[in-house]
């Protein structure tokens, strides 16, 4: 065990969940400096309150050992399976504003697939834990249909829509990914664990939480962010008026990523979220599994078969338009951009860099301006 990975283990379990401070302090002096550092507190003031109490706790040894024996590895900035692209989103929130907004430090993960390899091509299918007949029913379609086109399904490992997501995944003989709000060592919900353990042979089960570290409702819309980020798109089967889904959804919006819902029965409570988020322009309407590929493929790519192929095709309504707000020539601020496309300046600066790797759109030392 190498001095760099324990003080990548010991510095995940100092400040548990998203901590901006805390990793652009590891991007800034390396982890091996900023353990150091936070073992004697010498830190900025945000900083040193927030890893005030745990610092003097040491488990990394102890994590290291259970991760392995159980099959699993710690994953950090420093591999080559880190999935840099997709957290690369995370560049164009400020987590000034929301402490959440924020990328993972590392990654604790269960399965022998590379992580970049599983979210390549991936869309994140959620929805209500009290789901009904219809909803499971349409989840196992969507998935099916998604897996047979080489698509990962990544989702929350919850009861309801999750639970059926994954599971219509592996009977398909797709990958899927789990993402929980506390250790892999814990099988949450407990009546999942079989589940989880067929995630983990099959695609991975990840969580930013050290072994050991239990669910709290907090660390569940933390999740949300991470099972958005790992995506290319996000499909909400069935959701209340308030639902953990809508939460993972917003998160989408603001990383960039598009957002899909499944209409249900005008008579259904657990289709409330869905229909609200489709009226209020929150989510395109879903219908159909062509649908969901249609705007998670790469830009360019059209979802109707022989259809023509725009440079536009794949990208966000939100996307789309902050591109069409650029002017033809010259370049534009993003707050300029917010009020020219009538987006909030959150969603700009996340649907920016998605725009700049598909290679719409460029930046120069006076804003963003369209290439080509």
């Amino acid at each position: 065990m190498s001095a760099r990975l324990a003080a990548w283990a010991y510095l995940s379990q100092v400040a548990p969940g998203p901590c901006a401070a805390l990793v652009d302090l590891v991007a800034a002096v390396g982890p091996e400096e900023a353990a150091r550092a936070v073992r004697e507190a010498e830190l900025p003031e945000v900083l040193r309150t927030r890893t005030q109490a745990r610092r003097h706790i040491d488990s990394a040894d102890r994590d290291l050992d259970l991760i392995e024996r159980i099959g699993g590895r710690l994953l950090t900035p420093d591999d080559e399976d880190w999935p840099s692209w997709k957290l690369l989103a995370f560049d164009g929130l400020d987590p000034r504003r929301e402490r959440e907004a924020a990328p993972p430090l590392a990654l604790w993960v269960l399965g022998e697939r590379p992580l970049t390899e599983l979210t390549e091509r991936a869309v994140a299918v959620v929805g209500t834990r009290a789901a009904s007949g219809y909803g499971e029913h349409v989840t196992g379609q969507f998935v099916d249909d998604l897996a047979g086109r080489g698509w990962t399904v990544v989702s929350g490992a919850a009861y309801g829509i999750d639970g059926v997501a994954h599971r219509a995944a592996l009977a398909a003989g797709g990958p899927t990914v789990a993402v929980l709000a506390c250790g892999v060592d814990r099988a949450y919900p407990a009546g999942h664990a079989r589940l989880l353990r067929e995630i983990a042979v099959e695609g991975a089960v990840v969580s930013e939480y050290s072994p050991g570290t239990t669910p709290a409702r907090h660390r569940f819309l933390a999740r949300n962010r991470l099972v958005a980020a790992l995506a290319d798109a996000v499909l909400v089967v069935e959701a209340g008026a308030r639902s953990g889904a809508r939460n993972t959804a917003a998160w989408a919006s603001r990383l960039g990523r598009p957002v899909l819902a499944v209409p249900g029965p005008v008579t259904s409570a657990s289709s409330v979220g869905c229909h609200r988020m489709i009226r209020e322009g929150e989510a395109l309407l879903a219908s159909r599994a062509a649908d969901v590929v249609e705007v998670a493929g790469p830009a360019g790519v059209g979802g109707e078969e022989g259809g023509p192929v725009r440079p536009l095709d794949g990208l966000s309504a939100k996307a789309a338009l902050v591109y069409e707000a650029l002017p033809a020539s010259g370049s534009m601020g993003v707050r300029e951009l917010s009020e020219s496309a009538g987006v909030p300046i959150d969603s700009v600066r996340g649907a920016l860099p998605v725009l700049e790797l598909a290679g719409l759109v460029g930046s120069d030392g006076t804003g963003w301006f369209r290439r080509g």
